[in-house]
């Protein structure tokens, strides 16, 4: 190789190449071009346009030092583009050329644009609020299967939100006394029951005999109610068990499965959504705070929710604006927007859940909408008197919120309504 002055040329269109900055002020992203929105909190050894520099090299072509193996034609069809710059708040926006991505890969797009920027010494702190993705990367997944209008038909519910309850305790439950709850939700008006994020396969309660006892209980819920219910059963586990999970559900007739998608992973909720079983996939977000509560730093909510809906999620938890989870109203909006915008893929049914009782019903409508699933499980079991009153006092907390009647007036007209109110009042 041709050596000059002692350097090698390689070696010094690299490292001049290495200096150049990545930082383009007016930059407009091309259509083909996955953008990553960030706030970035520099260290104090670099400048904030230096600290973007570092940020865009990691996650893209280049790394530390200068490189010999970077070429000139590399760098031009490959190197990410910095815009947006605002130091006063540490937001920028950073331009992927789309062939940086493998398409219909989840954990390929993680661990490049959420790979080691994060660990980097040049970082005080970096966060990962939104990111735009090309209509042709989406289109490389699958995304949901159903989606909202195939959940409405599937459940022959219109024009209002679903009543849905978790059953608890989360946990401490035989499989009797699991099915005999849910049972009892569907007869007082709820249309889904679900298990919680942490119920599996344990020794008090084995996971095939919750599920066929519980979906026996549904039919006889369906038919003296005269109304279709739903069971979620919680599948999530190590990939090639959840795969067996969710078709014995399959086999058994239930028409769902639930996920924790944040301890599954993108990989195996995408192997599970590959798989192409007639189920809702109801995507429960346990464990996303430990990243996306940090204003600072790590990933927002709203990424995450995006993702899940590539992934093919048909239902994910959003947050409930007026409940004991933390997320206020602009932010949960925001992602129920993401979700259910029209694109290339079925729009996510948003579900609400976490310390919602009847009293917080017309806040959240109000909010969000119709097209939501209000999830109470404490704001249903936790009634006076029991689960079956409560289911009933969700119901009419939504009918009444839909005739605009205020529920102070509509639980006199009804008692588990009002009984519910005099509990926990507003």
């Amino acid at each position: 190789m041709r050596e000059l002055k002692g350097i090698n040329t390689y070696s010094l269109y690299s490292l001049l190449t290495a200096m150049d900055s990545f930082i383009r002020e007016k930059y407009k992203p091309a259509k083909s071009e996955i953008t990553a929105h960030f706030r970035v909190k520099k260290s104090e050894k670099l400048s904030f346009r230096e600290c973007l520099d570092s940020v865009a090299r990691e996650s893209s072509i280049g790394t530390w030092t200068e490189l010999a193996t970077l070429e000139k034609k590399i760098a031009k069809k490959l190197g990410p583009k910095i815009f947006g710059l605002d130091e006063g708040t540490g937001k920028a926006s950073i331009a992927y050329p789309l062939d940086l991505f493998e398409k219909g890969n989840l954990p390929q797009f993680w661990s490049g644009i959420c790979g080691n920027i994060y660990g980097m010494s040049d970082v005080q702190a970096i966060r990962l609020d939104d990111v735009d993705f090309p209509e042709e990367y989406v289109k490389s997944f699958k995304g949901p299967k159903y989606g909202i209008e195939g959940v409405r038909k599937t459940l022959k519910v219109k024009g209002r939100p679903l009543v849905g309850t978790i059953v608890k305790p989360k946990v401490g439950l035989d499989e009797k006394g699991h099915a005999k709850c849910a049972y009892n939700a569907w007869l007082g008006g709820c249309d889904i029951v679900k298990d919680d994020e942490n119920l599996t396969s344990m020794k008090f309660n084995n996971f095939r005999k919750r599920v066929s006892l519980t979906l026996k209980m549904l039919e006889k819920a369906e038919k003296e109610t005269g109304e279709k219910k739903a069971y979620m059963p919680n599948v999530t586990s190590e990939t090639f068990e959840m795969l067996k999970r969710a078709k014995y559900v399959e086999e058994c007739g239930g028409t769902y499965a639930m996920v924790d998608i944040i301890s599954a992973g993108f990989s195996a909720l995408q192997t599970l959504r590959n798989e192409d079983l007639d189920l809702i996939l109801h995507a429960h977000r346990a464990g996303h705070a430990a990243f996306t509560r940090n204003k600072e730093h790590g990933i927002s909510m709203l990424v995450l929710a995006k993702l899940a809906r590539l992934a093919g999620v048909d239902q994910l938890h959003v947050g409930a604006v007026f409940g004991k989870m933390e997320g206020g109203e602009s932010e949960v909006k925001q992602i129920v927007r993401a979700i259910t915008e029209k694109g290339p893929l079925k729009s996510v049914f948003p579900v609400a859940s976490g310390g919602l009782y009847p009293a917080k019903v017309p806040p959240l409508m109000n909010a969000l909408g119709n097209d939501i699933i209000i999830q109470a499980g404490g704001g249903i079991s936790g009634h006076p008197q029991g689960i079956i009153k409560g289911a009933i006092a969700m119901r009419q907390a939504v009918e009444g919120t839909l005739k605009g009647i205020p529920l102070e007036e509509y639980g006199l007209m009804h008692k588990e309504l009002g009984i519910a109110m005099q509990k926990w009042g507003n």
